[in-house]
């Protein structure tokens, strides 16, 4: 246990401070601030020495110098047990800081800031308070270190429970929280500069308040954390917690909702991370039918999309169905009132929010970034007609419909399409026949005529099988990358039986 004898404070955020600084006082620490923060403890009625006063030198060069000084580090690195630093801080007249209580500026709401210059973004890169996090920390054996506002309850308890003292423990504590902040807050600003550098690098910021603990992961035995921050994307207007594998859906979901834009109301229904429903259709109510007719036995449980607020006839034919979590830009008064009489039910109110160009993914050890697949073939490349009949503008709107999702789906991956609905896909196979094979299926089985319908395939057909085996069902417009030694024979196929093709050039596997 430790008594705090002396403590320098200087913080960008006040809120809660005044609480630790009446208990330092109550318990006879001298207390060291700078500029508005001096004021600040000042003005309730606590005695604040002037750092500038310690070290004899003003705050400098636009306040950029304030705090870095060898009477300020001096204080707080000088080791208490070391009979050779013990003579020198009495040489130099170092007073002893047992406790710094300091925040850094802040860098990633400045950076987030709209229309945020290069000169401000620069100047909340924070040196004092960065350098007095990593000091304090360096020397937890004699003094405590807060190096944000999520500590402060944290403190605040301990010099209250233990009348101003503190633990080698707590103080370990505390600079490993240190530590954590000046490591995100360094890569914040490295990820900062390296948006045109490229400089090769895995480096995330994730913060303190960031962190959500959920109550497990995949399945019940497993641990599971979220680094990220919901709020930014998502009101949640009402239900429960939100899962991992509510996460993983509601990731999956927007991401292949964003397709769709806001031209015409679309709705998508996600399980598992393939859409077992989607549909578009000039009202909302519409799109939901088709959506939900595309595989009512699925939508159990699943998470649903659309990209228009939800009105009241829609809210009534959603409410008839069990599902986790509904997401839309907006709920009418009256449509929400009929989503909340399920009191479990998640709802979210979706935020425009702009979605990370890189994907990462955790294996052997390691982890792979890579580029988001920002492209849909068909929509933004050219196609190159591969048969000798050609498609239709109608039929090209529903080939790029089923590309949106076949581009979403879990590789081998099949699409099938008609009339801007989703009939059925087969996703997740080791063969792409048995992908065709598995949609075909599918959509039999919930009666749906399959003649007239186009097919979508998330990679080159090797073989002509699948074409001859969607002629067979009387699906005879299909989209494709492309690219097979063998797509002659595909070609040759189609062309024998008066079908159309288009290639894309553009592989989406999703794995």
């Amino acid at each position: 246990m430790k008594k705090i004898k002396g403590a320098l404070i200087s913080v960008f955020y006040k809120d809660g401070l005044a609480e630790i600084v009446k208990e330092l006082d109550k318990h006879g620490v001298k207390i060291y601030s700078t500029g508005g923060t001096q004021t600040f403890i000042e003005g309730l009625g606590v005695k604040a020495h002037a750092v500038e006063n310690l070290t004899s030198y003003p705050s400098i060069f636009g306040g950029r110098v304030k705090t870095l000084h060898p009477k300020v580090f001096g204080g707080i690195l000088y080791r208490r047990d070391n009979e050779a630093d013990l003579q020198q801080a009495a040489e130099y007249e170092i007073p002893e800081i047992d406790l710094v209580i300091v925040d850094l500026y802040p860098f990633e709401q400045t950076v987030a800031t709209p229309g945020a210059t290069e000169q401000q973004i620069i100047e909340k890169i924070d040196i004092g308070g960065i350098s007095l996090i990593r000091a304090a920390a360096k020397n937890y054996k004699d003094v405590a270190i807060v190096p944000s506002v999520a500590q402060y309850g944290y403190i605040l308890d301990l010099i209250t429970r233990q009348d101003g003292c503190t633990t080698l423990e707590q103080r370990r504590h505390l600079a490993a929280e240190a530590f954590n902040v000046s490591s995100n807050y360094d890569t914040a600003i490295f990820n900062y500069f390296n948006r045109e550098e490229n400089i090769p690098a895995f480096k995330q910021s994730y913060t303190e308040a960031k962190a959500t603990h959920l109550r497990y992961g995949e399945n019940p035995h497993q641990a599971a954390t979220f680094f990220g921050d919901l709020s930014a994307q998502f009101e949640q207007l009402h239900g429960k917690e939100i899962s991992y594998n509510n996460m993983l859906d509601m990731d999956a979901a927007v991401n292949l909702i964003a397709e769709f834009g806001e031209s015409e109301p679309a709705f998508v229904i996600m399980k598992h991370n393939n859409a077992c429903g989607v549909a578009v259709r000039p009202t909302l109510v519409e799109a939901w039918k088709d959506a939900l007719a595309g595989d009512p036995v699925s939508a159990f449980g699943g998470v649903l999309i659309t990209n228009r607020p939800v009105d009241k006839a829609t809210a009534e034919k959603i409410n008839e169905i069990f599902f986790e979590v509904i997401m839309a830009p907006g709920y009418d008064d009256d449509a929400l009132a009929i989503l909340e009489t399920k009191k479990n039910r998640i709802i979210l109110k979706t935020k425009e929010v702009a979605r990370c160009d890189k994907q990462f993914r955790s294996l052997l050890g390691g982890v792979a970034v890579q580029e988001r697949d920002a492209k849909v073939g068909g929509q933004d490349s050219e196609v190159k007609q591969a048969t000798d009949k050609a498609v239709t503008a109608e039929e090209m709107k529903d080939l790029i419909f089923a590309n949106k999702i076949v581009k979403h789906s879990k590789s081998n991956a099949i699409v099938l399409a008609k009339n801007g609905m989703l009939l059925a896909s087969g996703i997740g196979q080791t063969s792409r026949v048995d992908s065709l094979r598995q949609a075909i299926a599918k959509a039999k089985s919930f009666g749906f005529d399959l003649r007239g319908a186009v097919l979508a395939s998330d990679a080159f057909f090797p073989f002509a099988d699948c074409a001859e085996i969607a002629h067979k069902e009387g699906i005879d417009t299909l989209i494709q990358p492309g690219g097979s030694v063998r797509d002659q024979d595909t070609i040759d196929y189609c062309n024998a039986n008066g079908m159309a093709m288009v290639f894309t050039g553009l592989r989406h596997f999703k794995h």
